[in-house]
């Protein structure tokens, strides 16, 4: 409870400054974090706040895109424009979801709608960018398929590709009877487009093909978590020789080698992100990598923390850390901010983002008592102001 009490406090002190926040544009010590939401009583869709990087501070959040399960949002890497997914089972009278693109407003920071796609499949979950800016991805939970699209000039979404579709099963009967797509993003050179399949255990490799946005299977064309596992999300490290693999069925991370060259992966280890006693019910979300490569951290639903392993940068092995409490209940996100320094928690049940500072010496995190109310956060966004 008392974490709760200083989670209001923090918002009730930041509201004094809510009219200032919501029309200055972002800056460097205050750069804009979006958060994409399940829509509901307590939700209307895309919300803005401004995040002071001295004192871990975030104002109020205000809405500025009215939208069905805007769940996941990404960044345009040119361009202020942030893409998200429309988390539903029907768009424009079809049986598929939606994409939408919007033009971050300058000095209000509001988005406006640029234009919107089908995302080719049903409840998309995840989408991203590659670093050139010309081609977008999406991730379809709900059919288990993949999509990609070109992006024009403006960063308006051009016309999907015929999305592909994963298939088979996997040892789980209550969540593997089919595939569930549920995490897409290019390489780090840009060549191949990895996919992790939840229902089918497999993190499957495309090459990517930038004049026309298409994807191809890679050779080979995916690698294999354990069974039961549930392959959710992963994260690369900075080096490019490693990707950390969230499983969120048995609160895993498998940790694969990557080779750039062909897009191969082989895995080097598995650990368990839970405390060895705990019993209770509890599943993976997010998986994150500082900055230095030196820390990853992991969200666990259930049991509300965040794990905390030490890397080593040579093998890619995971060592484990210690734990920290979301100061909520279901973590569905986590992430890190550009400096590495702070690391916020959107606690998905308890309508909560929580702020931690990050000790750079050993990866811990310090509960600051900062954070903010908000209906179902999904994911956040972080937008450094304009150079």
């Amino acid at each position: 409870m008392e974490s709760f009490f200083k989670l209001t406090m923090a918002v009730v002190q930041a509201s004094a400054f809510i009219a200032v926040a919501a029309v200055e544009p972002a800056t460097a010590s205050k750069p804009s974090v979006y958060f994409g939401t399940y829509t509901g009583a307590k939700s209307q869709g895309i919300y803005l706040s401004h995040f002071d990087t001295r004192s871990g501070a975030l104002t109020e959040p205000e809405l500025v895109a009215e939208a069905k399960n805007p769940s996941f949002l990404a960044l345009h890497p040119k361009l202020q424009v942030i893409y998200s997914v429309g988390e539903v089972d029907e768009f424009n009278g079809k049986r598929t979801g939606g994409i939408s693109a919007y033009r971050i407003e300058p000095g209000t920071g509001r988005l406006v709608l640029l234009n919107q796609q089908p995302s080719g499949g049903t409840g998309p979950c995840h989408l991203s960018v590659d670093r050139t800016g010309g081609a977008l991805f999406a991730a379809n939970y709900g059919s288990g398929s993949i999509s990609s699209m070109p992006l024009k000039a403006d960063g308006s979404l051009g016309e999907p590709l015929a999305p592909i579709q994963h298939t088979g099963s996997s040892v789980n009967k209550a969540r593997q009877t089919g595939p569930h797509a549920h995490f897409i993003l290019p390489d780090p050179r840009d060549r191949f487009v990895l996919a992790c399949d939840l229902g089918i255990d497999k993190v499957l490799a495309y090459k990517f093909e930038p004049r026309d946005a298409s994807l191809t299977p890679a050779v080979p064309p995916f690698a294999r978590v354990k069974p039961g596992a549930g392959a959710r999300h992963f994260a690369f490290h900075p080096n490019g020789k490693f990707l950390f693999v969230i499983n969120e069925l048995d609160s895993t991370i498998s940790t694969f080698s990557y080779t750039s060259r062909n897009g191969a992966m082989r895995m080097v280890s598995n650990v368990h992100t839970l405390p060895v006693d705990f019993k209770g019910p509890s599943s993976c979300a997010e998986v994150v990598v500082h900055p230095s490569g030196k820390f990853v951290y992991a969200s666990n639903r259930g049991h509300d923390s965040v794990a905390i392993f030490s890397v080593d940068v040579k093998t890619g092995q995971l060592l484990p850390a210690g734990f920290q409490s979301t100061g909520g209940k279901t973590p569905r996100h986590i992430t890190l901010d550009p400096s590495g320094g702070w690391l916020l928690a959107s606690n998905q049940d308890t309508h909560n983002v929580c702020v931690f500072r990050v000790n750079p010496a050993n990866g811990g995190l310090f509960a600051t008592g900062q954070g903010l109310e908000i209906g179902s956060p999904v994911c956040a966004l972080f937008v450094p102001a304009k150079q």
